[in-house]
């Protein structure tokens, strides 16, 4: 669109495009004022946009379209014209239409601000909103609360009815949770089914907890996946506060993920605040486990072996493989200061493997030596049921054929068979097929021993040390030993006693029929070169022949 304007502020020239946009024809504008077509406030701009930029510039405006009425962005430059005596002489006009240019812009901005499928800020404009909450709440002196909300079975319903039935559930979501908030207030996704809440102008925490009450209703609440059908799905929110759990955007955010996991991981459909306590720990497990896997890389861990032993027959019929941290300033490191902290990880997968391979060489040696005994070695749920464990077994048993492998046996503990029995039981077949055998550790510690155990194929069941520690004053425990012993025979399994304090814990289990056991009355977990030595001078004490003879 061209025009031209007089020093009087009268058009002097106008093309079609100009006179069409404003809905007048071509000569009706000539010789009329400008201000009477674009108002007097567009003319004070375009005097202004001259007289700061030296005769000449341009600028952007929102107009009405006269026509349709719709509102449309022009791009307007503007040149001063002269006359040949230098004076003012008016001033040329080139107006564009940039309207499909500017809403393109504004919605590549939406787009980098906002989720695509909710409309709700993303975590770009989420963190900057949670630093401005910030900002105002210090001055404020007002708390912000960050709300990590995580859907409880969203993975569940996505696979049962469609991914495109879970965005609509997402969608009804997000709208419930903007009801659920002020104005003020930010509800952002960040992806998946994770929601963000930010809550600003809060005065005490106690305030807090009725709008997380309402989020986990807004969750609990049946939503409709059809005109016929209804779901029912929950939530686990996790709070962090600002000034008291951070100060940081970063911080407050993963503080409030920490939280929610520890919702998830008390029931679900709850909200859990942020512990700072919880928080050390979390940062201990971090560092301990880096530590640890250092550790491995500088060959800092060792095995040590405790003897079992046949108390009727009176000989050392195997030996438990037990990790040890050889750490060079802190000295040995039993398993309870480190494995707990390395628990779930890959790191505990890595320790998993050096003692498969460890105890397996050091069978060798043994054997090298004329000594031929069954070795026990702990193996974590995590490392068990990790992908490719039966090849990677497999590999280690296969690579020096000099070490039977029914004289390798993997001890589980009960609590990681009852998590997924079908699994752990097609993993114990496939490693059973190699000719290695199982040992269920810890027995009687599981809430659902009896109902699962006859679908495991375990040859071997360890009584847990808890109730063999007090069976010569406990009737109830030595009653619980019994009916172990009892189901072990009836299955065609071995049984081994743990936790075999003296001598004369030994009499009754032999009373009841266990045969086998281990534990401090017969030997401390001891060194690898100690053991053979041991083995030699052994004698079954007397107290336990006797027993022997009327055991059933």
């Amino acid at each position: 669109m061209l025009a031209a304007v007089d020093p009087e502020g009268r058009y002097r020239y106008v093309n079609n495009n100009y006179a069409h946009f404003h809905g007048k024809a071509t000569e009706s504008l000539i010789g009329s004022p400008v201000a009477d077509t674009v108002g007097a406030d567009t003319v004070r701009q375009i005097r202004q946009t001259l007289l700061k930029n030296e005769g000449r510039g341009a600028y952007r405006s929102r107009h009405p379209d006269p026509v349709s009425g719709i509102e449309r962005w022009l791009e307007t430059s503007v040149q001063q014209a002269r006359g040949r005596d230098g004076r003012d002489d008016g001033y040329y006009a080139i107006l564009r239409d940039v309207t499909d240019e500017v809403r393109s812009a504004e919605q590549v901005n939406y787009l980098a601000y906002h989720d695509s499928l909710t409309g709700l800020p993303n975590r770009a404009l989420m963190i900057d909103r949670l630093r401005q909450a910030i900002i105002r709440g210090e001055r404020e002196d007002s708390l912000v609360v960050v709300c990590y909300l995580d859907l409880d079975g969203f993975k569940f319903l996505n696979d049962t009815w469609g991914h495109s039935t879970g965005d609509s559930v997402l969608i009804q979501l997000a709208a419930r949770l903007q009801e659920c908030v002020r104005g003020t207030d930010t509800v952002a996704r960040l992806g998946g089914d994770e929601f963000v809440v930010l809550l600003g102008g809060i005065d005490k925490r106690e305030e807090i907890p009725a709008t997380i009450t309402r989020l986990l209703k807004a969750a609990g609440t049946p939503i409709p996946i059809s005109d016929a059908r209804e779901i029912t799905l929950s939530a686990s929110i996790g709070v962090s506060v600002c000034p008291l759990d951070g100060e940081e955007p970063d911080v407050l955010l993963r503080n409030a993920d920490q939280a929610m996991l520890m919702a998830k991981q008390s029931g679900r459909n709850r909200y859990s605040l942020f512990d700072t306590e919880l928080d050390h720990r979390t940062r201990t497990r971090h560092q301990i486990s880096a530590n640890v896997e250092k550790g491995l890389g500088k060959g800092e861990f060792v095995l040590f072996y405790q003897p079992r032993v046949d108390m009727s027959q009176g000989t050392v019929v195997g030996v438990e493989a037990l990790i040890r941290w050889a750490h060079p300033e802190e000295g040995l490191i039993l398993p309870v200061g480190f494995l707990p902290y390395v628990e779930g990880s890959d790191v505990a997968i890595q320790l998993g493997q050096w003692v498969l391979a460890e105890a397996l060489s050091q069978m060798r040696r043994w054997a090298a030596l004329g000594l031929h005994l069954p070795v026990s070695v702990n193996i974590s749920g995590h490392h068990l049921q990790a992908p490719g464990f039966s090849a990677h077994l497999s590999r280690l048993i296969e690579a020096p054929p000099d070490v039977p492998p029914e004289h390798l046996e993997i001890e589980i503990p009960e609590t990681t068979a009852m998590d997924d029995v079908e699994k752990v039981a097609r993993i114990i077949r496939e490693s059973a097929a190699l000719g290695v055998g199982f040992a269920l550790d810890d027995f009687g510690t599981g809430h659902s021993s009896l109902t699962y155990f006859r679908r495991l194929p375990a040859q071997t069941l360890k009584i847990d040390k808890s109730f063999v520690r007090d069976i010569l004053d406990d009737p109830e425990d030595l009653a619980i030993v019994r009916g172990v012993v009892a189901l072990a025979r009836s299955f065609g399994r071995e049984v081994v006693a743990e936790g075999l304090e003296t001598l004369e814990h030994g009499v009754p289990l032999l009373a009841i029929g266990c045969q086998r056991a281990q534990g401090y009355g017969i030997a401390h977990p001891m060194p690898a070169d100690a053991l053979p030595a041991w083995v030699a001078q052994w004698q079954s004490p007397s107290l336990w022949q006797e027993a022997a003879l009327g055991s059933p």
